[in-house]
């Protein structure tokens, strides 16, 4: 565990000075939206809400439980926040929410082998996410629509770019299918996991009455 610790703060400070100044932004119209719900539109709540799911995503993305070389990663649900949103705004206020969070990602930890790599990774990727808002207010569907949606790109990706990785003899598509099946497929399995807690349940059903209050 003290090993675990470590090894996120180290990867806390190798923020850089934009992604934490966008994160720094993100936070503030945040808090200021929540001090102002009450007089504030509809639309404003969604631009709120969708701030801190973007900051609280791109937070637990950076607790890693197990990294791949060639980039990707397992994390304690860092798609879950943006699932969330999607499941109480729809999808394509979320499919924009999920692209911000792409291209924070892209800013912060760029991996480039071709743009058309850039674009299927980044913004298509992690857009897709927002898939979860063809579900709503069942955060379980969602979780599995978002999740698939993004390992879908990932997978085109992978096909394309990555399949000089391939084992001798292994066809690219099966090699991206299970790369990404054991990372984004793994990561999924914890968001619908973690959905499942009375705790998180509780406190997503909370916020969607606040919302429509």
């Amino acid at each position: 565990m003290p090993e675990f610790n470590s090894e996120v703060l180290k990867e806390f400070l190798e923020f850089k000075p934009v992604t934490l100044v966008i994160l720094t932004l993100l936070i503030l119209l945040s808090i200021m939206g929540l001090k102002k719900k009450n007089e504030t539109k509809f639309s404003i709540k969604m631009l709120v809400y969708g701030s801190l799911c973007i900051s609280l995503s791109f937070v637990l993305s950076y607790m890693k439980l197990f990294s791949w070389p060639q980039g990707g990663s397992i994390t304690p649900a860092s798609m879950l926040p943006i699932m969330v949103f999607s499941s109480m705004f729809g999808a394509i206020p979320s499919i924009i929410v999920g692209t911000a969070y792409g291209l924070l990602q892209f800013i912060q930890d760029p991996y480039i082998v071709h743009w058309a790599q850039v674009f299927l990774d980044f913004p298509l990727a992690f857009g897709a996410i927002g898939l979860a808002g063809l579900f709503r207010n069942n955060l379980v569907l969602s979780s599995l629509a978002g999740g698939l949606g993004r390992m879908f790109f990932h997978f085109l990706s992978g096909v394309i770019f990555f399949g000089s990785y391939a084992p001798a003899g292994m066809h690219p598509a099966i090699y991206s299918l299970s790369v990404n099946g054991l990372l984004i497929g793994t990561e999924t399995v914890i968001c619908i996991a973690v959905s499942l807690l009375p705790q998180i349940k509780s406190a997503t059903r909370r916020i969607a009455r606040e919302i429509t209050a």
